[in-house]
């Protein structure tokens, strides 16, 4: 198998749970932010080697601000990972965006409070450039990949990113609706920034599964609700990624992979030996 994979997706344990995957094997990562939320499993789909991390472990036993985002980003490039896809549940803030759609984000709003959000510190001092934190060819391709599957796809959205683990108040997403939010879940950040900073390639495939606890005539969402609607979706996101294995051209450079580049402002003879061989492959 090659080692450096064709893909990477980080989603639920379920999502690589299906026969077309061959080949299949576990690695155990070593990454200095610590162990990643789960090993890296490893296959070929369609010929082609495929990495998918379970971003809340097997299992499901990290909260949202639980889990380690730096060591499963860092775990993914240190094997060799360039383009990233997340699939992520999410509630909808919108009347047109409905459960069992599919939303492919174009824009974040971080509404976290208690992460590790980034790669730098410890004596090395990096700014990277977030304007548009997602990958623009790399969310076409799952768009299209998406509509491959007969699914109702939105080809862009407002992704806020909450704390969790609860769920939001009515008056906050009441509040978050005005402010021109989208769709609402509790893991794009800060995944998507250390994805920028490690140089990768990042898009999220979210798939509704209910209205948050705005909407008058639905019930607030609970957890019953969104794995009920998330058993379909999981199906759906599956057929998606197959398609979009068939989509992707060959890995080739991208703006993405740039990030760095003069982002660093600490003088190289400051930066302590160790934070420098920690990061190194960040640099790769």
């Amino acid at each position: 198998m090659n080692s450096s994979p064709f893909l990477a997706v980080i989603g639920g344990s379920g999502v690589y749970q299906f026969p077309a995957l061959k080949d299949i094997q576990t690695l155990e990562v070593e990454t200095p932010f610590g162990k990643p939320s789960s090993p890296i499993v490893m296959g070929t789909l369609q010929g082609k080697t495929i990495a998918f991390l379970a971003r809340h472990g097997f299992g499901h036993i990290h909260t949202p601000t639980e889990v380690n985002y730096r060591a499963n980003i860092f775990a993914l490039k240190k094997i060799g990972a360039r383009r990233v896809v997340s699939i992520s549940a999410c509630g909808s803030l919108r009347e047109d965006y409905a459960p069992g759609h599919f939303v492919v984000p174009h824009q974040l709003f971080d509404f976290t409070k208690a992460r590790k959000y980034s790669f730098f510190g410890d004596g090395m001092v990096a700014h990277i450039g977030s304007a548009d934190p997602y990958c623009n060819e790399l969310r076409t391709n799952v768009v299209d990949a998406l509509k491959q599957t007969g699914v109702t796809v939105h080809d862009s959205g407002v992704y806020i990113t909450i704390e969790g683990p609860r769920f939001s108040t009515k008056a906050e997403s009441n509040l978050f609706r005005e402010w021109g939010m989208s769709i609402i879940g509790m893991t794009a950040c800060p995944e998507v920034f250390l994805a920028r900073e490690a140089g990768m390639c990042y898009a999220t495939m979210a798939h509704v599964t209910d209205y948050d606890v705005w909407h008058i005539s639905e019930k607030p969402v609970t957890v019953e609700m969104v794995l009920k609607v998330s058993k379909n979706n999981t199906l759906n996101a599956q057929k998606a990624v197959q398609n979009l294995i068939e989509i992707l051209s060959p890995v080739s450079h991208c703006d993405c992979w740039d990030a760095l580049k003069n982002a660093v402002l600490t003088e190289k003879s400051r930066i302590p030996k160790n934070t420098q061989e920690n990061l190194k492959i960040l640099f790769d």
